[in-house]
């Protein structure tokens, strides 16, 4: 008889009788199990809440991504829903990425999952001198593009993403280094809105890249390893292998751990403020066309940093773009909507993207620079 023996990947011929196979199995039963109960998202994203409805993994075939799909594929129970692999050939690092895609195929094809692989345009993504970071940020616009397509069509109720608790450490700190405020030392938020029923989820972001890279050495689980992770010219990079490391070292050993308490509290408060905003936004923001109107009457008397979170809220509605908007432009606009009535009229400022905004009474108008011509 043929036995299948998964972990070697092949076949053997085994002699003996029925009983040998019966223990065979309960022994992969049990080997099972273990490994369902040790993954490092057990008990953090329970399958209940996503083994009916399909979840696309983004795996880039580095040690996070490939511990995230695997642990996906020892909790799925009975093979019920169905995970699908997603892999964005970026084609910066050339045949580098090239290798990561093959990877990422020959693991898919390990699972018996189905992969959806899009390779990017290198000469939209090859960067010019001194152009890395543009090149970076273009690539990151279309992987999530990407993922939103595949998501679309494949109709998944997920798309899991790799972040880990050091990223999100490093990512606090990063905002802390550059400036922002309570929303920005929030980190990433553990799921989001990607399209309409399709949320971006992230179930390693409690879980210690250390504690990922010892699963995949109990399975024996190669990945790959990207070398521009190691390239100080990134801010992230010098941030992770410099400044960390130095902070744990001569001040404190548990930067790590700080970093992440103070993101939990600054979300904790956040979530408060956002109450306050939902409430005061339907009375406060009104959208004409591609034109916003603020109603500062009915925002009077609401601390400043109130006033600042609504006209985001109204900025997001909109879907204009907020990487160019600071602490600077988003406290003008506030300083706009909170004049007395009876102050000098100002012809407005000007702000990025093309848009303008002005008081006119009791309300401040957001608009396009064309539309006011």
């Amino acid at each position: 008889m043929l036995v299948r023996l998964v972990r070697r990947g092949g076949w053997r011929r085994v002699v003996g009788g029925r009983g040998l196979v019966a223990t065979m199995r309960t022994e992969n039963r049990k080997r099972k199990a273990e490994d369902r109960s040790s993954t490092p998202i057990a008990g953090l994203w329970l399958p209940a809440d996503w083994c009916d409805v399909t979840v696309l993994v983004a795996v880039s075939g580095g040690a996070d991504s490939v511990a995230l799909l695997r642990a996906l594929a020892a909790l799925r129970p009975g093979r019920m829903g169905g995970l699908v692999v997603a892999h964005f050939n970026h084609a910066l690092r050339g045949q580098a990425s090239d290798a990561d895609a093959v990877f990422v195929t020959r693991l898919a094809e390990n699972l018996g999952l189905p992969l959806e692989i899009e390779k990017a345009d290198p000469d939209t993504v090859t960067p010019a001198p001194g152009d890395r970071k543009v090149a970076e940020e273009t690539a990151r616009n279309a992987r999530y593009q990407f993922l939103k397509t595949v998501a679309a069509r494949r109709g998944a109720r997920y798309v899991a993403t790799a972040h880990t608790a050091d990223d999100q450490a490093e990512t606090v700190l990063h905002r802390i280094v550059r400036g922002t405020g309570l929303a920005g030392l929030a980190g990433m938020r553990q799921s989001r809105p990607l399209l309409y029923g399709v949320s971006l989820i992230r179930p390693l972001l409690g879980v210690r890249r250390d504690d990922l890279l010892l699963y995949l050495r109990r399975l024996g689980q190669p990945f790959c390893e990207d070398a521009t992770n190691r390239d100080a010219a990134f801010t992230r990079n010098r941030l992770r292998h410099e400044l960390l490391p130095q902070l744990a070292a001569d001040y404190n050993p548990q930067v790590i751990e700080a970093l992440l308490r103070l993101a939990r509290l600054a979300d904790e408060a956040q979530e408060v403020i956002a109450a306050v905003v939902d409430e005061l936004a339907h009375r406060c923001i009104r959208a004409e066309g591609n034109c916003v109107l603020f109603d500062c009457a009915a925002s009077a008397g609401q601390p400043r940093f109130v006033v600042r979170e609504l006209l985001m809220a109204a900025w997001r509605r909109q879907a204009w773009p907020e990487q160019a908007m600071g602490f600077q432009q988003w406290d003008e606009l506030a300083s706009l909507a909170q004049r007395e009535k009876s102050a000098p009229s100002l012809l407005g400022v000007s702000l990025p993207g093309g848009l303008r905004a002005w008081r006119e009474g009791d309300q401040l108008l957001i608009a396009p620079a064309e539309a006011i011509a």
